[in-house]
């Protein structure tokens, strides 16, 4: 997470790839800019491979936190992000973020593709732990049918309104512990195949435990917030 109000840093691929390096930088699925144009916050985000990349819904739960911290929000905020606007509200240590509406989920034989503001493609899996995340999820990821890429999620329902995934996401190209927009297009998955009745849907991840709550008017979804926290861990320099 960077200040960049004043726009002084010169994002480049080599740098942000530098940075978010786990053995010879600071360690990162992603890096993101706060900045600000005509009065409104916007979120500019960009995976660890340098690209910018579309919306990150636990970046954007962690943006909210940076703005609380800097003192540049009290108890809501709306801001700019790739996908548009979003709303959102600090809840002591929770972070209660809106998403994009979902006009339409795209139900195949044998997974779901739906677009929370980046692109999923979701899968049933009766066993997480022996899964191959990085080889089943680059098969899909770089399949003739995603020329754009996708991300791609493994979800085992554990009861009619929990569920636990683990997700491979482009840009990152290998398993992240927790991925945002994912968890969301979880949720309307379980929702738009009848497997839950349920308008709040909790998601287990491998970096922590998330809610998805919304409306659904058919095959389209408003109102879909994402809670869970977003915990300062340290500050410090970085000398480019």
């Amino acid at each position: 997470m960077i200040d960049d109000r004043k726009k002084t840093f010169a994002a480049s691929e080599e740098l942000i790839q530098r940075m978010c390096h786990r053995r010879f930088g600071i360690g990162a699925d992603g890096l993101i800019l706060l900045q600000e144009n005509a009065g409104i916050f916007e979120m500019v985000y960009y995976n660890s491979d340098g690209r910018p990349s579309s919306m990150c819904g636990n970046g954007g739960r962690c943006f909210v936190r940076f703005l609380s911290d800097l003192g540049l929000m009290e108890d809501s905020v709306s801001f700019l992000a790739a996908d548009g606007m979003h709303y959102a509200e600090l809840l002591h240590e929770y972070v209660k973020l809106q998403m994009s509406d979902v006009e339409e989920v795209n139900v195949f034989d044998n997974h779901i593709f739906v677009n929370t503001g980046s692109p999923h493609h979701v899968i049933f899996e009766e066993n997480l732990n022996d899964l191959d995340v990085q080889k089943r999820g680059a098969e899909v990821r770089y399949s003739a049918a995603y020329p754009e890429g996708v991300n791609v999620n493994f979800i085992h329902q554990l009861s009619p309104n929990r569920l636990e995934m683990r997700t491979y996401e482009r840009g990152v190209e290998n398993e992240t512990l927790s991925c945002g927009t994912g968890v969301t297009a979880a949720a309307l998955s379980l929702s738009i195949l009848g497997r839950s009745h349920d308008n709040e849907i909790k998601v287990k991840t491998r970096g922590g435990n998330l809610q998805v709550f919304f409306n659904r008017n058919g095959n389209s979804f408003s109102k879909i917030f994402l809670i869970g926290p977003a915990e300062f861990v340290f500050k410090g320099k970085f000398q480019i």
